[in-house]
């Protein structure tokens, strides 16, 4: 048995100072949200400062929904970004654009609508984030879900498990599924955007320690962002 913590990835952070406190609690990554119709949008300007704020070792993840190609390269370049977040119906070409220009590409799968994930093969992503797909707007809606469908696809795929997670649910979620990081959003906020620092250190701390039996991919690392991590 493997001891380990999953990674853990907050997203929709809107002030500097809310995300470096994340990172300091020992957040490996933040997301960043280019999508007009969230309230955690960010203008590249608000993107770019939070960017520079964080730490090094720090992932900023840029997320992005049916954004061409062009709009996310340049982004990265604004905002150094070091990864970005596919969440709306990319094509697997436009997966294989991006990381042919060595960016890291989480592209995100559903259980309940297209891509599913099923259709994983077909994305030559280096990481998939996983969630339900049910909800008004693309990302997890605080919904939350059977999350152990997913375990047998974390057997073979590096996986961030998303949607519904909380202090009240996370333990629940991590030994249903075993992934090899989670994505937290509205689960640690006090409004959409907002986040509260308490439930984040809370919530790392909750999760620390959890057994596994097999060796977790590291999603973080630089040696692995812009390469594939499986087979």
């Amino acid at each position: 048995m493997t001891i380990y913590t999953p990674e853990i990835k907050i997203c929709g952070l809107t002030r500097v100072e809310e995300a470096v406190a994340c990172a300091e609690a020992g957040a490996d990554a933040i997301g960043l949200v280019f999508y007009p119709p969230s309230p955690r949008h960010l203008t590249p300007p608000q993107a770019r400062e939070i960017s520079l704020a964080l730490p090094d070792q720090t992932a900023r993840v840029g997320v992005f929904v049916n954004r061409p190609v062009s709009d996310i390269l340049e982004m990265i370049d604004t905002c150094r970004l070091t990864a970005v977040q596919l969440h709306g119906q990319e094509s697997p070409d436009m997966v294989d654009k991006l990381c042919s220009r060595g960016v890291q590409v989480i592209k995100a799968l559903f259980v309940h609508k297209s891509p599913f994930i099923s259709e994983a093969s077909h994305y030559p992503a280096t990481v998939f984030l996983v969630e339900c797909g049910k909800g008004r707007l693309p990302g997890g809606n605080a919904l939350i879900w059977n999350w152990a469908e997913v375990k047998p696809f974390g057997q073979t795929y590096p996986l961030i498990l998303a949607g519904g997670l909380s202090l009240d649910t996370i333990m629940q979620a991590v030994s249903a599924v075993g992934p090899d990081a989670v994505d937290i959003s509205s689960g640690v906020e006090i409004s959409p955007g907002r986040k509260d620092i308490y439930s984040v250190r809370a919530l790392i701390q909750a999760i620390s320690g959890c057994t596994l039996e097999r060796q977790p991919r590291r999603i973080w690392r630089p040696e692995v962002r812009a390469h594939r991590a499986y087979p």
